[in-house]
């Protein structure tokens, strides 16, 4: 690795060495090749970094190593509150490896996702496409080009990681009926979507079990004004409540009927799915916890493995999911 020159008082990695009590090929071997140094070295030249507030010069890591050390997080619409947590969980990652993360939002679309990714990839050492819309092939190409990690969304032969949520919506359709629900609506997600597919599969099945009716209600967004808008059918169905794809989607139902003067749960209950809202609607909500910023986690933690053995593999690692009970459900209206 090149040394910086101190011009401003910038700390150089000459600095570091000394304050490590190591030598300079030491340094830049804790920040490119760590697997080469004992877990002891590494901590004591990272500390040293640290307290002088030393950054690797990245141009002159790729030269030597052939590594720019960054990689990129895509996500369909970093608006949406499931996805900071993944992004914080990823990035926290990132910075323990010693990575820099780049973030891109494909606003919901396969064409920008496609475009973001070829982007991308001459620049960054890998990529993690969250909830991709791309179409199998498309991922495929991208990942003969770049390794490439998923999150919800599941590709055979590549490593991914799942959030299964279908033990979660299966809890929920238990609860409803529980309740003496017999009548339930699934207000879907994007249909891109895997987990949407994975939900609608979860409800259908636990209302099948169960003898309950269910009325389907497509929302061609996952959003508040989706949930919104939906309301109308939604009461027009008959039904008593309604799984919605997301928090979002259920924070916008509950004001919708809210706006109807219809109490939840007192006459309707609502439950979503993600739990990233659920403590701080009114009513509390009622819904599936999926630990996404444990998905970012293990999704870094994949890339990385992947990245310093130079090899795909194929993982399927999934994380489980439970219901969180709170305010939004009660008993079926008589």
């Amino acid at each position: 690795m090149s040394d910086e020159k101190p011009g401003r008082g910038l700390p150089t990695i000459s600095q570091v060495a000394e304050v490590a009590g190591v030598s300079r090929a030491t340094v830049s071997r804790a920040f490119t090749r760590p697997q080469m140094l004992s877990a002891d070295t590494v901590a004591k030249v990272k500390t040293a970094a640290k307290s002088l507030g030393y950054v690797p010069n990245q141009v002159a890591r790729a030269l030597s190593t052939g590594r720019h050390g960054n990689i990129a997080l895509i996500v369909p619409d970093v608006a949406n509150p499931f996805f900071p947590p993944l992004i914080r969980g990823a990035q926290g990652r990132a910075d323990l490896a010693g990575l820099c993360l780049f973030l891109g939002s494909s606003d919901e679309t396969p064409e920008r996702e496609d475009m973001l990714v070829a982007k991308f990839a001459g620049q960054v050492e890998g990529v993690i496409l969250v909830s991709s819309r791309l179409d199998e092939d498309r991922i495929r190409a991208h990942a003969a080009r770049v390794p490439v990690v998923l999150i919800n969304r599941d590709v055979p032969g590549l490593p991914r990681v799942l959030i299964d949520t279908a033990s979660g919506i299966g809890a929920a359709v238990d609860h409803l009926a529980a309740l003496g629900h017999r009548h339930i609506c699934y207000v879907t997600g994007p249909a891109a979507s895997w987990s949407n597919q994975q939900r609608r599969r979860a409800v259908r099945n636990g209302a099948r079990h169960h003898g309950i009716t269910l009325t389907t209600l497509p929302a061609q967004r996952a959003s508040f004004e989706a949930g919104r808008e939906v309301v109308p059918a939604l009461i027009a169905s008959g039904a008593t409540a309604a799984i919605a794809f997301d928090d979002v989607t259920a924070q916008g139902l509950l004001v919708g009927l809210a706006e109807r003067k219809i109490n939840v749960p007192e006459r309707f209950s609502v439950i979503g799915c993600d739990d990233v809202l659920g403590a701080t609607t009114f009513p509390p909500l009622t819904t599936v916890s999926a630990h996404c910023d444990e998905a970012g986690e293990t999704a870094l933690d994949l890339l990385s493995d992947v990245i310093r053995l130079r090899g795909t593999r194929d993982i399927r690692y999934a994380l489980d999911t439970e219901l969180v009970v709170r305010g939004s459900t009660g008993p079926a209206p008589k």
